[in-house]
Formats: structure tokens, C-alpha cells, sequence
């Protein structure tokens, strides 16, 4: 069958992206036995750029959801502590199990956006791969009531919704087409490259500071660690983008020094990755007939490990909302999101500089940790509805 084939000429949600954001919402509003059709431009089970690494809002969310299990069944290794490497300091932070959270992952992509993606499907949900937004559908009165797919092949077709959302991403085609306002800029970013080792010991996040360089380990699939090397836009465009293996091994020689020592007894698997850097922002995410939710909404520097735990919360924020129906709830998708999002936004903001004194950068650690605590509370004072009940009616 073609992609767009069999396609209902009307949904009640039309989701254009289906990754971590995108899928998850549109699992949780099929859930709530709404007509779902989620699209996405890649092709299922895809790799994407992504920081991997799951705070406790995130793992929550999928405890809620009845998918942790699927994490961990695919091997996924639990992370019981977190270190902080501040040149000859270190810092332990053990995770403790709390809110049903036993501990904390990193699934690659290709198993996190998968897990959802089927959780997508078994709720009802419509899911096509290979298919992106051409254009939108516009009433008389110019509210969005749908949008024009088109397929690989150049096929389109047009699909009517009661609200269309968009959660394709940093450089989000919906947000452009509805043209969503930032209402709030950020200032700096950091660029990354990060490449997949075995033979790469890390029973834990390691983050590594320097000075105005940053490194770490993350634990993932397949036995492999994450190594990253991150410093900020401008120092990566001047000295490291002509170079990037070059580079990626300078850095990590600044940020974290025994780490090259190690990487004599372990093995690179495929290439390396990089990111350049974007300044983070935060956009209005929702208007007639449209609504924003992950990257196409909310993106903050990856320096902190935090967009996939945002793009799990906000999705089941804005899942509520719109089952709720209301100006008033999307209104309050909103406000709730900008409270729990404005003071992490800031604070990745400045690490994102790259230019702070170690004194200063503990500080700002402290913050971000109480910020995070403040969003896993929130979160679990959720009353049922898309979380447990949900997972229990599925």
C-alpha cells in the first residue's frame, strides 16, 4: 500500500511528527478513543540526533504510560547514580527509586521512538511513516482545519482535523506555516559531537567540566556508552568544524583527560555526530485549530540532558487539553508548560555559554536539580486520566 493510501478524509488529531513528542501524544489522545493519524517524514524505527539521556520526569511519564517495561526489556541498562566531574572535584549524586521511578535510562532513539510509536498504534492511533506537510487546510475564517500530506513519491493528499498539531521538530514546518510567535529567546548555544563506544565502562551519567568544555558518558543499548565532547557555537565553528574527529578528541583531552586515556581499550561503532548549535526558544503553542508540542514548541540547548524528559511531559500536558476541548484548557496547556519550562530554560541558557567559573557552574547545577524536582512533583500530582487510568484501560 502507498503511504497515503487509505487515508480518512477526516481525524479528530492529525499529529505531523511521530517521535518521542509527536507519539506520545498521539498515544494518549487514542487513549482517550479519539481518531488519531500521525505522520512522519522518516521511516520507522530511525535513528535521530539526540542527547539519549531520560531525567526523572521522563522515565515517570513512561512509568505511567505502562512502557518502561518495554525499555528495559530491549536492554536498556538502569543508571543509579549521576557524577559530576568539576576538574579535581567530583560530585556523586545517587538516584534513589521515588515517584515509581526505579531508576534512570537512555535508550537509543531507534527503541524509544519505536516503543511509542507501537503504543501509538495498539491505542487505535493511524501512524505512516514517510509522509511530511505540504501545506495546511484553512476554513473561511482562517482557523487551521487540516493539512496536505505528501509522500515520497510526490503524491498529496488533503486530510481534514479538528486540531492539527505539530511536533516535527527544531526546524518545525507547522510552526512556520501557522506561523507560532517565540515568546522567548535564548541568548546562547553549545555545539556537540558524540559517537557510540564499546569497551567504554560508564555504570552511570558522567558529566565532565572544563574550562569552557564539557564531556560525558551515557549508557545505552547494546552494551554501548555515549561520549560526548561539547563546547559552545562559536568556539565549535572557529576551531572544530573543519576538523570534527580532530576536534572531538581536543576537547575531551580539556573537558575529561582520563577519559581519552580510556578510549585506547575501547572500540568506535559508526561515525561520529554532530550538532552546531541553536539557540534555545520557547514559541506560543497554540492557536485556531493548531496546537505546538517537543521541539516545535520548546527547545532549550542540549547541554542538560532534558529535551525528551520535556517533550514526554508536555505531551501528556497538551493530550489533556485537548481532550478537555477548551480555549481555556489550551490556554492552560500553556501556562502550566511555561511554569514548569521558563526556569530550566534559563538556567541551560547560561551552561549553554559556556562561559561561567566552575564555582558558578555548581550553582547553576543546584538550580537545574531543583527545578527538575519541582517538575517530577508536578507531575505526579497529576490527577488519573491519561497516565495510570490510561495504561490500565489499554
Amino acid at each position: 500500500m502507498r503511504t497515503l493510501d487509505g487515508l480518512r478524509a477526516r481525524y479528530d488529531v492529525v499529529v505531523v511528527g511521530a517521535r518521542a513528542a509527536g507519539a506520545a501524544t498521539a498515544m494518549l489522545l487514542a487513549r482517550q478513543g479519539l481518531r488519531v493519524l500521525a505522520v512522519d517524514r522518516g521511516a520507522y524505527g530511525t535513528d535521530t540526533l539526540s542527547t539519549h539521556a531520560l531525567m526523572r520526569a521522563g522515565v515517570l511519564q513512561l512509568v505511567r504510560w505502562g512502557l518502561l517495561d518495554r525499555i528495559e526489556a530491549e536492554g536498556t541498562p538502569r543508571v543509579y547514580r549521576t557524577v559530576f566531574h568539576y576538574e579535581d572535584e567530583v560530585v556523586e549524586v545517587p538516584i534513589k527509586p521515588k515517584h515509581g521511578v526505579p531508576a534512570l535510562f537512555a535508550p537509543r532513539r531507534t527503541l524509544l521512538d519505536r516503543v511509542l510509536v507501537d503504543a501509538a498504534v495498539e491505542a487505535g492511533a493511524t501512524v505512516r511513516h514517510r509522509a511530511r506537510a505540504a501545506d495546511l487546510v484553512r476554513g473561511s475564517g482562517g482557523r487551521v482545519e487540516g493539512v496536505v500530506l505528501q509522500d515520497d513519491d510526490g503524491e498529496s493528499v488533503a486530510v481534514r482535523a479538528s486540531i492539527l498539531i505539530g511536533a516535527d521538530g527544531l526546524r518545525s514546518v507547522i510552526a512556520s506555516l501557522v506561523g507560532a510567535p517565540v515568546t522567548r529567546q535564548g541568548r546562547h548555544a553549545s555545539a556537540v559531537v558524540y559517537g557510540y563506544w564499546s569497551g567504554l565502562e560508564a555504570d552511570g551519567y558522567f558529566w565532565h567540566w572544563g574550562r569552557e568544555a564539557a564531556a560525558g558518558t551515557i549508557p545505552t543499548n547494546g552494551g554501548q556508552v555515549l561520549l560526548y565532547a561539547g563546547v559552545s557555537s562559536r568556539r565549535f565553528a572557529e576551531e572544530t568544524r573543519s576538523d570534527i574527529p580532530g576536534g572531538y578528541l581536543r576537547i575531551l583531552a580539556e573537558a575529561a583527560p582520563e577519559l581519552v586515556v580510556r578510549l585506547a581499550n575501547a572500540r568506535r561503532e559508526g561515525t561520529l555526530h554532530g550538532f552546531p548549535g541553536c539557540p534555545g526558544y520557547v514559541r506560543r503553542p497554540w492557536g485556531p485549530g493548531w496546537a505546538l508540542v517537543g521541539d516545535a514548541a520548546y527547545f532549550k540547548d542540549p547541554i542538560t540532558a532534558h529535551g525528551i524528559s520535556d517533550a514526554l511531559r508536555d505531551a501528556e500536558l497538551l493530550a489533556r487539553a485537548v481532550v478537555t476541548g477548551t480555549e481555556a484548557a489550551m490556554a492552560e496547556y500553556e501556562r502550566v508548560r511555561d511554569e514548569l519550562s521558563t526556569p530550566l530554560f534559563e538556567v541551560t541558557d547560561r551552561i549553554a555559554s559556556c562561559n561561567w567559573e566552575l564555582g558558578e557552574l555548581k550553582a547553576l547545577h543546584q538550580a537545574l536539580s531543583d527545578e527538575m524536582k519541582r517538575e517530577v512533583a508536578a507531575l505526579s500530582e497529576l490527577h488519573e486520566g491519561l497516565g495510570e487510568a490510561a495504561r490500565r484501560s489499554a
